[in-house]
């Protein structure tokens, strides 16, 4: 495992004081997965306090559970954390207890592939839950009792199936047996942090259908994504939005249940209420089934294609963008500020009117989206 030489620094100079110190976590499982990665922890038997004062510049990014981030000459941080163990938790939050061991430390983790540590000086590793050997087995599993570690922290569940679906490895049937088991615990989550393992998970998967497979096997779906209509999994994209809308419908309300931002939410919706197709590939039709959905019809257009549908009207969509025809007020040739100068309308009421009007001439004539063409029709318009 190659550690870069800063990460190597730290190391030395905590071990030349006296403390123990051992690469951890994420990056010893990736680099023995041929994956290596520059941002590698450190665990380390040295108090917080104490690696604030052999270090010159430090960030307190998670004292009191043991975390403090050293940064190198370059400014990049480095987090070094205390050997500790649990000593209460609620499922969510733990408070825990320094002056342990490495082994202590290692066996509060997660699962076997993230306890494993490794001594780049020595070139020893520590792996007292034989997680290289599920690595091998290609196997996500739980250190010790699968139950305990998911009622220490049930958004363990959400990890486990996030490794599963991105290593494309095996769930240990113990440990998915206690992730089922606790399935209906996971309501009490915050929704922010469900929602990040959601869109970690999408982005990182080797299959993102894999993912939504996984959460429906272990019963998490059913608690953060009820819908009333669900759609066989096959494909699904990597967009975190579009892989819920092409599995689970309605999803606006999914959104709202995980916290989504107001963009993503108002994507949804309109996802929810735009038709699906145009009811025929004709460029009229393509028009005005634009100018319902926009801007959601890319959107409908990859969930259409993704089923299998919308091979014929793709072709007719592309053309009527290509040729600029107007589908919305904006794209008319003139503005409503064009209008009010041109004495055809007033701000208000009628000049929602007028533009109405004209935007629905042009959907069927896009010919005539001219300046002259609209002040004329602008001009027959009444208030009746």
């Amino acid at each position: 495992m190659e550690v870069p030489p800063p990460v190597l620094d730290i190391l030395r100079q905590l071990e030349g004081a006296g403390h123990e110190t051992w690469c951890v976590g994420g990056a010893v499982r990736d680099a023995l997965l041929g994956n290596p990665q520059q941002d590698v922890d450190l665990a380390t038997a040295a108090l917080p306090a104490e690696v604030r004062r052999l270090f010159r510049r430090t960030v307190p990014v998670g004292i009191e559970h043991g975390t403090v981030g050293v940064l190198d000459e370059e400014g990049v941080l480095h987090e070094v954390t205390t050997f500790r163990r649990d000593v209460t938790t609620d499922g969510r939050h733990a408070v825990v207890a320094f002056g342990v061991s490495l082994d202590d430390d290692l066996a509060r983790r997660d699962f076997t592939i993230n306890a494993i540590a490794y001594h780049p000086i020595r070139e020893a590793f520590k792996d007292p839950f034989d997680g290289r050997g599920d690595l091998a087995r290609r196997l996500v599993r739980a250190v010790g009792h699968p139950l305990d570690r998911f009622r220490e922290d049930r958004l363990r569940i959400f990890r486990a199936l996030r490794f599963a679906a991105r290593f494309d490895f095996e769930i240990d049937a113990d440990t998915f047996a206690a992730a089922r088991s606790e399935a209906a615990a996971t309501d009490h989550l915050s929704a922010e942090r469900v929602r990040e393992e959601w869109v970690k998970g999408i982005a990182t998967a080797a299959e993102p259908a894999a993912l939504a497979a996984l959460w429906d096997g272990a019963g998490v779906a059913a608690v953060w994504l009820a819908a009333t209509e669900v759609q066989p999994l096959t494909v699904l994209p990597r967009d975190p939005v579009l892989a819920l809308a092409a599995w689970r419908r309605p999803v606006e309300p999914i959104l709202r249940r995980l916290r989504m931002s107001g963009a993503e939410i108002t994507r949804g919706r309109l996802i929810d209420r735009g038709p699906a197709a145009p009811p025929s590939a004709g460029s009229r039709d393509v028009r005005r089934w634009l100018a319902a959905i926009e801007p959601a019809a890319d959107d409908l257009m990859q969930l259409a294609e993704l089923a299998g549908e919308g091979k014929d009207w793709r072709a007719e969509v592309d053309a009527v963008r290509s040729r600029g025809d107007a589908t919305s007020r904006g794209a008319l040739a003139v503005t409503g500020d064009g209008l009010v100068q041109a004495g055809l309308a007033t701000p208000g009421p009628r000049l929602g009117r007028v533009l109405a009007r004209l935007l629905d001439h042009v959907l069927d004539h896009p010919g005539e989206n001219t300046p002259a063409d609209l002040l004329r029709i602008a001009a027959t318009v009444t208030d009746d």
